[in-house]
């Protein structure tokens, strides 16, 4: 018997971690605000002390961007506090912490994907932050793994691909960023990565620790990836408005984006057997279900 405690469980990764097909004898619970605030470390420290679990997945985040910017101490609070006083509580239990971050971790400058072991420069609150949440869960728990993630989208609550097909329907034409390169996320894909990764952390002391980068295969930027989503409504025989390329420049928000958000794979391939598929298979699963 394992229970594993989830954060963030009605967020997008959340979503799917409870649905997820888990062994027999594996129970995830994942209590709400009521029971488990990441703003409030002893809500934190009394439900890790509430039952003997076998590992615990932070999937929870504020992740609002550009209200980071404006909201910092609640963003510090959740992206940082919160992970400390999980990394805390589940080193005094001697278990497994699984924590997801992010891309924004890194300023966007390279060229190339970003590997685990790149210098890190957040450009803003959310990313320095996360960076925050990073270091707390390094120092605070030895058996951890950090997994940082990029574009992530679902069917389920905010995202990129809801929000295109929503104002798709709206226009007759959108201005999308073209000059932002990333590798877009189906959450199910994450949920099923970091499950994986669970289970191994429960059945092994000495499964594999540290940090590692999980994202849909390939890379697209905005312009690429909304070009690619209309052409799946269009192949579905429904409308679709015409979607122009603009640079960041001209779509000004509160908060900087890195230009280059590409995560090297390698390590997960190497030392869990997770092997990506490609963003275009996820973004079409999603499209999909939507539309259906």
């Amino acid at each position: 018997m394992a229970d594993i405690l989830v954060t963030g469980g009605t967020g997008q990764v959340g979503t799917y971690l409870r649905a997820h097909a888990w062994p027999d004898g594996v129970h995830v619970a994942a209590p709400g605000r009521d029971a488990l605030d990441l703003a409030k470390p002893s809500s934190i420290a009394a439900c890790v002390a509430s039952r003997p679990w076998a590992a615990i997945i932070n999937c929870g985040a504020f992740t609002a961007v550009d209200r980071c910017e404006s909201e910092i101490v609640a963003a510090w609070q959740a992206n940082a506090l919160g992970p400390a006083a999980l990394a805390e509580a589940s080193n005094r239990a001697k278990i497994p912490l699984i924590h997801v971050s992010t891309d924004y971790v890194f300023d966007g400058a390279k060229t190339q994907p970003y590997a685990e072991t790149d210098p890190v420069g957040p450009l803003g609150v959310y990313g320095a932050s996360k960076e925050g949440g990073e270091q707390a869960v390094r120092s605070g728990n030895p058996r951890h793994v950090i997994v940082r993630t990029a574009w992530v989208l679902s069917p389920h609550g905010h995202n990129f691909v809801k929000t295109m097909l929503r104002m798709g329907a709206e226009r007759p034409k959108l201005r999308v960023v073209d000059d932002q390169l990333g590798s877009p996320t189906h959450a199910r894909d994450l949920a099923q990565a970091l499950a994986k990764i669970a289970l191994g952390q429960i059945a092994d002391a000495d499964c594999p620790a540290g940090t590692f980068h999980f994202t849909n295969a390939g890379s697209v930027t905005w312009h690429g990836l909304a070009t690619e989503i209309f052409r799946l409504v269009a192949a579905a025989g429904r409308p679709v408005p015409d979607v122009e390329a603009i640079p960041t420049s001209e779509y000004p928000l509160p908060a900087r984006r890195p230009a280059n958000s590409r995560l090297a794979l390698d390590k997960i391939r190497q030392d869990y057997a997770i092997e990506p598929r490609p963003w275009q298979a996820a973004i079409h699963d999603i499209v999909a279900e939507l539309l259906a």
